[in-house]
């Protein structure tokens, strides 16, 4: 059965790697978060693939996949739909929005106001939509893959803390080395690759590693190593705020997920460690820093924190 699973993931970042050429950690970080049932912001300069690694994912499964293109004039209703008077029927009919289907690839979540962005809240923490005062259940699995240009640049909102807690795991793509682009030229002489991608994971698939995830073994010692580096955080002298207990949560999901794409069956310290910085530093804020500087200086904070904290034996 091991061999069986480790069979899948693998062949379903091969397939993105065809596409997302010399970038397997963007990949494994994505592969993670699907596994573990969360989702990824994507966050890094136009141009370097992000789009690509989304849609190369979504094509690599046999599901339902929405594109969402943000703009700055998007409501909340049209990701999530609303009801529209039929006069033929006398009643109300709900038209369901993009945000009703298996992926969900927000581009550019920071182009559109926070109003539009909170529409995702309810749907990334409990997979289900209010409408008009109606919840509606949302499709099994629901994965969000968002992208967002850094906060810098021109005509971009700030996703607030609450909503970049939803989000599993913040990754970014950067360029390629020289070998790797020129591959990626080669690759786009005559066609556009994630084009031509096919899907190598069912549903059915999918949601049996999933729940998988949820079998793999974490120890006490690991779970107490976790929660030292997640104490650190809300303690630390240069941090303002720091970790959620959801954010212990998902981490703790993300390790499982690791520890399960990686053939075991048990978590290890090295899984805490590689995912510390993805998982932690979008949840925290530093002190006495504007915006611009945040994201780097949380990342380095991190690292730092882990680098300090005990490893169990």
């Amino acid at each position: 059965m091991a061999t069986q699973t480790n069979t899948v993931i693998d062949a379903l970042e091969a397939n993105i790697a065809t596409v997302l050429l010399g970038k397997p950690l963007p990949i494994r970080l994505a592969v993670v978060a699907l596994l573990a049932e969360g989702h990824v912001l994507i966050e890094d300069a136009p141009g370097v693939g992000k789009t690509s690694l989304a849609k190369a994912l979504s094509r690599s499964l046999n599901c339902r996949f929405t594109r969402l293109q943000c703009t700055p004039d998007m409501l909340p209703s049209d990701i999530l739909g609303s009801s529209v008077f039929l006069p033929n029927l006398g009643e109300f009919e709900l038209r369901k929005g993009p945000i009703f289907t298996n992926i969900l690839l927000v581009d550019e979540i920071n182009r559109t106001t926070p109003r539009t962005q909170s529409a995702l809240l309810e749907a990334m923490d409990e997979s289900q939509v209010s409408i008009e005062g109606t919840t509606h259940e949302l499709n099994t699995p629901f994965f969000v893959l968002a992208t967002q240009n850094p906060f810098e640049y021109e005509g971009t909102f700030p996703l607030p803390e609450n909503q970049l807690d939803r989000f599993m795991l913040c990754t970014e793509i950067g360029y390629p080395d020289r070998d790797a682009e020129r591959d990626v030229l080669n690759s786009h002489r005559e066609f556009e690759p994630v084009e031509k991608l096919q899907s190598v994971l069912t549903i059915d698939q999918l949601s049996e590693l999933q729940n998988n995830v949820r079998n793999i073994s974490v120890s006490d010692d690991i779970a107490d190593y976790l929660l030292s580096i997640v104490d650190s955080t809300r303690t630390h002298e240069e941090l303002a705020l720091g970790v959620s207990t959801r954010g212990a949560i998902t981490f703790y999901r993300a390790i499982q997920s690791l520890a399960l794409i990686e053939n075991r069956d048990y978590a290890i310290p090295d899984d805490v460690k590689r995912l510390a910085v993805p998982v932690l530093a979008h949840r925290v804020i530093c002190r006495g820093l504007i915006r611009e500087g945040q994201r780097g200086r949380a990342r380095e904070i991190i690292q730092r924190i882990v680098d300090q904290t005990p490893v169990p034996d």
